[in-house]
Protein backbone atom coordinates (compact mmCIF):
# COMPACT_ATOMS: atom_id res chain seq x y z
CA UNK A 1 0.00 0.00 0.00
CA UNK A 2 1.53 3.38 -1.34
CA UNK A 3 1.61 5.86 1.76
CA UNK A 4 -1.26 8.18 2.18
CA UNK A 5 -1.15 11.90 0.69
CA UNK A 6 -1.46 14.27 3.48
CA UNK A 7 -3.36 17.32 2.95
CA UNK A 8 -5.01 20.25 5.49
CA UNK A 9 -8.66 19.84 3.85
CA UNK A 10 -10.38 17.70 1.50
CA UNK A 11 -14.09 19.02 0.33
CA UNK A 12 -16.43 16.07 -1.22
CA UNK A 13 -20.26 16.82 -2.07
CA UNK A 14 -23.17 15.15 -3.43
CA UNK A 15 -21.98 11.30 -2.61
CA UNK A 16 -26.14 10.56 -2.73
CA UNK A 17 -25.17 7.28 -0.45
CA UNK A 18 -28.61 5.21 -0.64
CA UNK A 19 -28.96 5.60 -4.14
CA UNK A 20 -28.05 3.30 -7.11
CA UNK A 21 -25.72 6.04 -8.22
CA UNK A 22 -23.42 6.40 -5.74
CA UNK A 23 -20.00 5.18 -6.75
CA UNK A 24 -19.49 4.17 -3.33
CA UNK A 25 -16.64 1.53 -4.26
CA UNK A 26 -14.90 4.92 -5.97
CA UNK A 27 -14.78 6.93 -3.17
CA UNK A 28 -13.70 4.31 -0.60
CA UNK A 29 -10.37 3.69 -3.14
CA UNK A 30 -10.16 7.71 -2.59
CA UNK A 31 -10.20 8.01 0.79
CA UNK A 32 -7.90 4.98 1.94
CA UNK A 33 -5.13 6.90 -0.12
CA UNK A 34 -5.44 10.45 1.79
CA UNK A 35 -4.59 11.44 5.37
CA UNK A 36 -6.46 15.00 5.54
CA UNK A 37 -6.46 17.52 8.58
CA UNK A 38 -9.92 18.99 8.05
CA UNK A 39 -12.55 16.79 5.85
CA UNK A 40 -15.69 18.96 4.90
CA UNK A 41 -18.69 16.91 3.38
CA UNK A 42 -20.47 19.57 1.59
CA UNK A 43 -24.17 18.05 1.33
CA UNK A 44 -26.15 15.23 -0.28
CA UNK A 45 -23.73 12.63 1.23
CA UNK A 46 -26.47 10.88 2.54
CA UNK A 47 -29.60 11.07 -0.10
CA UNK A 48 -32.70 10.88 2.49
CA UNK A 49 -34.83 11.98 -0.25
CA UNK A 50 -34.86 8.78 -1.96
CA UNK A 51 -33.40 6.33 1.07
CA UNK A 52 -34.38 3.18 0.84
CA UNK A 53 -33.04 0.56 3.95
CA UNK A 54 -34.00 -2.71 1.25
CA UNK A 55 -31.23 -1.24 -1.33
CA UNK A 56 -28.04 -0.34 1.26
CA UNK A 57 -24.81 -2.20 -0.23
CA UNK A 58 -21.73 -3.01 1.51
CA UNK A 59 -19.69 -0.23 -0.18
CA UNK A 60 -21.82 2.59 1.12
CA UNK A 61 -21.66 1.49 4.49
CA UNK A 62 -17.98 1.70 4.01
CA UNK A 63 -17.90 5.30 3.27
CA UNK A 64 -19.66 5.69 6.40
CA UNK A 65 -16.93 3.78 8.25
CA UNK A 66 -14.20 5.11 6.92
CA UNK A 67 -15.46 8.37 7.91
CA UNK A 68 -15.92 7.26 11.23
CA UNK A 69 -12.55 6.25 11.31
CA UNK A 70 -11.46 9.55 10.46
CA UNK A 71 -13.61 11.27 13.29
CA UNK A 72 -12.04 8.64 15.61
CA UNK A 73 -8.67 9.31 14.61
CA UNK A 74 -8.83 12.97 15.40
CA UNK A 75 -9.76 14.41 11.68
CA UNK A 76 -12.30 17.41 12.10
CA UNK A 77 -15.11 16.64 9.93
CA UNK A 78 -18.00 18.86 9.01
CA UNK A 79 -21.10 17.89 7.45
CA UNK A 80 -22.41 20.87 5.84
CA UNK A 81 -26.41 19.96 5.30
CA UNK A 82 -27.37 19.97 1.47
CA UNK A 83 -31.09 19.39 -0.27
CA UNK A 84 -30.80 15.74 0.05
CA UNK A 85 -30.08 15.61 3.47
CA UNK A 86 -31.86 18.66 4.21
CA UNK A 87 -33.60 16.61 7.63
CA UNK A 88 -30.52 16.93 9.31
CA UNK A 89 -30.71 20.97 9.22
CA UNK A 90 -32.75 20.44 12.46
CA UNK A 91 -29.36 18.89 13.93
CA UNK A 92 -27.30 22.23 13.01
CA UNK A 93 -24.67 22.23 15.92
CA UNK A 94 -24.53 18.89 16.71
CA UNK A 95 -21.26 17.94 17.79
CA UNK A 96 -19.65 14.98 18.50
CA UNK A 97 -15.94 14.65 19.47
CA UNK A 98 -14.22 16.02 15.71
CA UNK A 99 -17.68 15.79 13.81
CA UNK A 100 -19.68 19.01 13.66
CA UNK A 101 -23.31 19.58 11.79
CA UNK A 102 -23.30 22.82 10.02
CA UNK A 103 -25.64 24.91 7.55
CA UNK A 104 -22.51 27.10 6.21
CA UNK A 105 -19.14 27.36 7.55
CA UNK A 106 -16.22 30.02 7.42
CA UNK A 107 -12.48 29.10 8.28
CA UNK A 108 -9.10 30.98 8.40
CA UNK A 109 -7.37 29.24 5.66
CA UNK A 110 -3.50 30.43 5.61
CA UNK A 111 -4.72 34.12 6.29
CA UNK A 112 -7.42 34.15 3.51
CA UNK A 113 -11.25 33.28 4.39
CA UNK A 114 -12.82 30.43 2.86
CA UNK A 115 -16.92 30.28 2.84
CA UNK A 116 -18.45 27.03 2.39
CA UNK A 117 -22.04 26.12 2.19
CA UNK A 118 -23.93 23.49 0.11
CA UNK A 119 -25.71 25.74 -2.78
CA UNK A 120 -28.99 24.61 -3.11
CA UNK A 121 -29.90 28.07 -1.64
CA UNK A 122 -29.42 29.58 -4.74
CA UNK A 123 -31.90 26.69 -6.80
CA UNK A 124 -35.50 28.46 -7.91
CA UNK A 125 -36.89 24.87 -7.89
CA UNK A 126 -35.97 24.20 -4.53
CA UNK A 127 -37.05 27.21 -3.12
CA UNK A 128 -40.59 27.14 -4.69
CA UNK A 129 -41.14 23.76 -6.27
CA UNK A 130 -39.87 21.10 -3.71
CA UNK A 131 -41.73 18.78 -4.99
CA UNK A 132 -40.41 19.32 -9.22
CA UNK A 133 -36.88 19.09 -7.47
CA UNK A 134 -37.66 15.59 -5.79
CA UNK A 135 -39.13 14.83 -9.38
CA UNK A 136 -36.07 15.82 -11.00
CA UNK A 137 -33.95 14.21 -8.36
CA UNK A 138 -36.13 10.86 -9.02
CA UNK A 139 -35.50 11.28 -12.77
CA UNK A 140 -31.93 11.59 -12.81
CA UNK A 141 -31.46 8.62 -10.89
CA UNK A 142 -33.22 6.51 -13.78
CA UNK A 143 -30.88 8.35 -15.86
CA UNK A 144 -27.73 7.42 -13.98
CA UNK A 145 -28.87 3.96 -14.12
CA UNK A 146 -29.18 3.21 -17.28
CA UNK A 147 -25.93 5.31 -17.99
CA UNK A 148 -24.36 2.63 -15.73
CA UNK A 149 -25.86 -0.26 -17.38
CA UNK A 150 -24.87 1.06 -21.17
CA UNK A 151 -21.21 1.08 -19.32
CA UNK A 152 -20.57 -1.36 -18.36
CA UNK A 153 -22.02 -3.39 -21.75
CA UNK A 154 -19.67 -0.59 -23.27
CA UNK A 155 -16.96 -1.76 -21.58
CA UNK A 156 -17.34 -5.37 -22.40
CA UNK A 157 -17.05 -4.28 -25.92
CA UNK A 158 -14.24 -2.42 -25.11
CA UNK A 159 -15.02 1.21 -25.57
CA UNK A 160 -14.78 4.20 -23.34
CA UNK A 161 -17.55 5.49 -20.88
CA UNK A 162 -20.26 7.74 -21.72
CA UNK A 163 -22.18 10.52 -19.60
CA UNK A 164 -25.70 10.90 -20.39
CA UNK A 165 -26.35 13.68 -18.01
CA UNK A 166 -23.05 15.29 -19.06
CA UNK A 167 -24.10 15.47 -22.65
CA UNK A 168 -27.50 17.02 -21.55
CA UNK A 169 -26.11 19.55 -18.94
CA UNK A 170 -23.59 20.78 -21.98
CA UNK A 171 -25.96 20.88 -25.25
CA UNK A 172 -28.84 22.07 -23.24
CA UNK A 173 -28.88 26.14 -23.23
CA UNK A 174 -30.99 26.41 -20.22
CA UNK A 175 -28.64 23.91 -17.69
CA UNK A 176 -25.56 26.20 -18.99
CA UNK A 177 -27.09 29.45 -18.29
CA UNK A 178 -28.16 27.90 -14.69
CA UNK A 179 -24.46 26.98 -14.14
CA UNK A 180 -22.95 30.20 -14.82
CA UNK A 181 -25.41 32.09 -12.83
CA UNK A 182 -24.75 29.81 -9.76
CA UNK A 183 -20.95 30.57 -9.93
CA UNK A 184 -21.17 34.32 -10.53
CA UNK A 185 -24.43 34.59 -7.87
CA UNK A 186 -22.31 32.54 -5.34
CA UNK A 187 -19.12 34.57 -6.31
CA UNK A 188 -20.75 38.07 -6.41
CA UNK A 189 -22.05 37.45 -2.54
CA UNK A 190 -18.53 36.37 -1.49
CA UNK A 191 -16.80 39.28 -3.17
CA UNK A 192 -19.52 41.64 -1.00
CA UNK A 193 -19.13 39.73 2.25
CA UNK A 194 -14.69 40.25 1.59
CA UNK A 195 -14.38 35.90 0.81
CA UNK A 196 -10.90 35.25 -0.51
CA UNK A 197 -12.98 31.31 -1.63
CA UNK A 198 -16.62 30.48 -1.96
CA UNK A 199 -16.80 26.74 -2.51
CA UNK A 200 -20.10 25.00 -3.10
CA UNK A 201 -21.33 21.59 -4.49
CA UNK A 202 -24.98 21.20 -5.76
CA UNK A 203 -24.54 21.46 -9.27
CA UNK A 204 -22.63 18.52 -10.00
CA UNK A 205 -20.14 20.51 -11.80
CA UNK A 206 -16.52 20.65 -10.93
CA UNK A 207 -14.55 24.04 -10.89
CA UNK A 208 -11.65 25.99 -10.14
CA UNK A 209 -11.52 29.82 -11.15
CA UNK A 210 -11.29 33.24 -10.09
CA UNK A 211 -14.32 35.26 -10.90
CA UNK A 212 -13.53 39.09 -10.99
CA UNK A 213 -16.52 41.98 -10.71
CA UNK A 214 -16.19 45.50 -10.07
CA UNK A 215 -16.57 44.86 -6.71
CA UNK A 216 -13.29 42.53 -6.45
CA UNK A 217 -12.51 39.00 -7.22
CA UNK A 218 -12.90 35.80 -4.94
CA UNK A 219 -11.56 32.22 -6.21
CA UNK A 220 -14.82 30.21 -6.63
CA UNK A 221 -14.93 26.15 -6.14
CA UNK A 222 -17.06 23.73 -7.40
CA UNK A 223 -16.02 19.97 -5.56
CA UNK A 224 -18.35 18.33 -8.01
CA UNK A 225 -19.76 14.97 -7.08
CA UNK A 226 -19.30 11.04 -6.55
CA UNK A 227 -22.51 10.04 -8.95
CA UNK A 228 -20.61 10.76 -12.58
CA UNK A 229 -17.91 13.23 -12.41
CA UNK A 230 -15.75 11.64 -9.42
CA UNK A 231 -14.02 14.66 -8.01
CA UNK A 232 -13.25 16.15 -5.05
CA UNK A 233 -11.37 19.35 -3.82
CA UNK A 234 -8.40 19.57 -2.06
CA UNK A 235 -6.19 21.81 -0.45
CA UNK A 236 -2.48 21.35 0.80
CA UNK A 237 0.73 23.87 0.50
CA UNK A 238 -1.55 26.82 0.43
CA UNK A 239 -2.88 25.67 -2.99
CA UNK A 240 -6.44 24.01 -3.96
CA UNK A 241 -6.27 21.24 -6.56
CA UNK A 242 -9.20 19.36 -7.94
CA UNK A 243 -9.15 15.80 -7.15
CA UNK A 244 -10.23 13.44 -10.29
CA UNK A 245 -10.55 10.07 -9.37
CA UNK A 246 -10.10 9.22 -12.86
CA UNK A 247 -6.59 10.04 -13.22
CA UNK A 248 -5.93 8.40 -9.68
CA UNK A 249 -4.11 4.94 -10.91
CA UNK A 250 -3.36 4.40 -7.39
CA UNK A 251 -7.18 4.43 -5.90
CA UNK A 252 -8.10 2.91 -8.76
CA UNK A 253 -6.03 0.19 -8.64
CA UNK A 254 -7.21 -0.46 -4.93
CA UNK A 255 -8.89 -3.52 -4.28
CA UNK A 256 -11.82 -3.81 -1.42
CA UNK A 257 -11.68 -7.15 -0.12
CA UNK A 258 -14.80 -8.02 2.26
CA UNK A 259 -14.34 -10.89 4.58
CA UNK A 260 -16.81 -13.33 5.04
CA UNK A 261 -16.53 -11.81 8.47
CA UNK A 262 -17.27 -8.96 8.18
CA UNK A 263 -19.73 -9.12 5.79
CA UNK A 264 -21.85 -11.62 8.43
CA UNK A 265 -21.17 -8.69 11.26
CA UNK A 266 -22.20 -6.35 8.62
CA UNK A 267 -25.68 -8.24 8.65
CA UNK A 268 -26.43 -8.62 11.75
CA UNK A 269 -25.10 -5.17 13.49
CA UNK A 270 -26.96 -2.90 10.85
CA UNK A 271 -30.25 -3.06 12.02
CA UNK A 272 -29.10 -2.77 15.73
CA UNK A 273 -26.99 0.40 14.22
CA UNK A 274 -29.74 1.79 12.68
CA UNK A 275 -32.01 1.88 16.11
CA UNK A 276 -28.89 3.34 17.94
CA UNK A 277 -29.29 6.21 15.27
CA UNK A 278 -32.69 6.73 15.94
CA UNK A 279 -31.79 6.85 19.69
CA UNK A 280 -29.28 9.17 19.39
CA UNK A 281 -31.09 11.75 17.45
CA UNK A 282 -34.30 10.97 19.49
CA UNK A 283 -35.92 9.77 16.41
CA UNK A 284 -37.59 6.49 18.05
CA UNK A 285 -40.70 8.02 19.42
CA UNK A 286 -41.50 9.16 15.52
CA UNK A 287 -40.41 5.74 13.92
CA UNK A 288 -43.37 3.00 13.69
Amino acid sequence: MNKKRKLDIVVISDVHIGTFGCRATELNNYLKTINPKTIILNGDVIDIWQFNKRYFPKPHMKVIKQLMSFITSGTKVYYITGNHDEMLRKFKGFRLGSFEIVNKIVLDIDGKKGWFFHGDVFDVTMQHSKWLAKLGGIGYDILIMINTAVNWISKKLGYGKLSFSKKIKNSVKSAIKFINNFENTASEIAIEKGYDYVVCGHIHQPEIKEIKSNKGKTLYLNSGDWIENLTALEYHNKKWNLYEYEKDQIAKNIQLNYKIKDVEAFENNNNKLFEDLLIEFNLNKNVK
